[in-house]
């Protein structure tokens, strides 16, 4: 058996050798002139990219105002039903005057004061129980001086609503004094009349024939938010004279009065004020006989509530 000299072998693994680098060599060759050609190709064509970047941005600001103008989900056409749903038919009368029962018990007037023939006390008080519409109303005032009742009266009346300011009133009057108990039948209006001034006026007839009338009017002035002033005026009116309880024909009487309040709730106030009488013509006779003054002015205090 023949043995190979070293020398062949060793020039077997040189010419190994030097393949073996060659082989990476090339593709490393290769993939530079690959990316050579992508960049050549790249720069060769340059409007492309900028096309595609113009119409990248023009997407980006034409999109909101695709937005606004189409929305995703369109709202449908009007119907007639949905007209009806938020239109619906509602009776005027209905509108003007809910049905509910309500009350209000008013006592606009609860005073005193010093007089020569004593210590004086007045009321006037006003309720109502009903609807918007049909109410029934009580009315009632009086006075008393040095322990006695000068005079004391009653009202119950019906009222109608016949506008939104104004009420018709018709009932009967009780009065209890002065003199003996005698009743009235009673008719008349009440309400806002304008520049807020509220009125009263109502017509009496008596049992025996006797009729007289009583028109009443006061507005409230609103100094501040809780400091109201309000005068008011009284006139008592008779058809004839009636001798028996003093009273003549014509303008019998006129009552003036100027009250400020201070309200510390809505419904509690107390006031002070002053307050002018006066009694014309066969009255004042009748005044003067029974040794009374056909005038007087009185300084009041008193508090005004109601529940």
């Amino acid at each position: 058996m023949k043995t190979l000299s070293p020398a062949p072998l060793i020039l077997a693994g040189a010419l190994a050798s030097a393949l073996g680098v060659a082989a990476p060599a090339f593709a490393q060759h290769h993939d530079h002139a690959q990316h050579t050609t992508d960049d050549a190709t790249t720069q060769a064509s340059p409007t492309q990219d900028e096309h595609a970047q113009h119409d990248h941005g023009a997407m980006s600001h034409a999109a909101p105002a695709a937005i606004a103008t189409s929305p995703r989900e369109p709202i449908p056409a009007i119907t007639a039903d949905d007209l009806a749903a938020a239109f619906p038919a509602i009776d005027h009368h209905a509108m003007q005057h809910a049905p509910a029962f309500n009350h209000k018990v008013t006592f606009n007037r609860l005073e005193a004061w010093d007089a020569d023939e004593g210590t004086g006390q007045a009321w006037e008080g006003i309720a109502w129980f009903g609807t918007d519409t049909d109410r029934l109303w009580l009315r009632s005032e009086g006075e008393r001086i040095g322990g006695h009742t000068e005079s004391a009266d009653l009202e119950v009346l019906y009222g109608r609503s016949v506008s939104p300011w104004w009420d018709v009133v018709a009932g009967v009057r009780h009065d209890f004094k002065p003199g003996d108990a005698r009743t009235w039948a009673a008719v008349g209006v009440q309400g806002m009349a304008p520049y807020r001034f509220e009125v009263a006026a109502t017509a009496y007839i008596g049992e025996d024939g006797q009729v007289a009338a009583n028109v009443e009017a006061e507005y409230t002035l609103r100094i501040t938010n809780r400091l109201v002033l309000q005068p008011l005026v009284e006139v008592d009116i008779a058809a004839k004279d009636d001798l028996d309880y003093g009273i003549g024909r014509g303008v019998s009487g006129i009552e003036a009065g100027l009250r400020l309040r201070y309200e510390i709730r809505r419904r509690f106030a107390p006031y002070v004020g002053v307050v002018h009488e006066r009694v014309f013509g066969d009255t004042a006779d009748h005044r003067r006989a029974d040794g009374e003054s056909p005038r007087d002015t009185r300084f009041v205090a008193g508090v005004r509530l109601w529940f």
